[in-house]
């Protein structure tokens, strides 16, 4: 009798412990998930050398560095501080790097920097900055085309021999 009254206490104590073991995970989970801030937007600065293009069938040809689409910012009233740089992170060089190069269908006349507050350079195109959007998951992608707190926002479209940015590209974005 004592040894299965001892082999129910333990199999008792392993359910509940497993059950203790799921409410700190799913606690932990819903700590991440609901947590303020913006959820899944960029930790940490990406940084990208090379600023090239790339056809998207929507838009035209894009500006992309490291793959990714690249926009620009018509501020609004609201200054992009730390919060608006995590869900828009800004295109910056690598560490020891001073210009970006131009790939393909670039003009490397429009390339240019910005000095961040931290001394990061910050890669410019026609003299405005450039970022990324934190919801562009894939290559290509062009998510961030939208207006918020912050002000339009709009991925960068190159027209051969255009010498100055347009707000009409076509379905979206400004062409230079």
């Amino acid at each position: 009798m004592d040894l299965t009254r001892r082999h129910h206490r333990s199999a008792g104590r392993r359910v509940l412990g497993r059950a203790a073991a799921v409410a700190v995970a799913a606690a932990a989970l819903s700590a991440v998930a609901f947590s303020p801030g913006i959820a899944g937007a960029q930790t940490s600065p990406r940084t990208a050398s090379e600023i090239s293009t790339a056809k998207n069938a929507k838009f035209g040809t894009l500006l992309v560095a490291a793959q990714d689409t690249v926009y620009t910012l018509k501020p609004s009233k609201t200054a992009c501080t730390a919060k608006c740089l995590k869900v828009w992170p800004p295109v910056e060089l690598p560490a020891g790097m001073t210009a970006a190069t131009a790939g393909t269908g670039v003009d490397a006349a429009k390339l240019g920097t910005k000095a961040l507050a931290d001394g990061t350079m910050q890669v410019t195109y026609s003299g405005k900055p450039l970022y990324w959007f934190f919801k562009d998951k894939a290559p290509g992608q062009v998510k961030g085309n939208i207006t918020d707190k912050w002000g339009k926002w709009l991925s960068v479209v190159t027209v051969p021999g255009k010498s100055k940015p347009s707000s009409n590209a076509g379905t979206g974005g400004v062409s230079f």
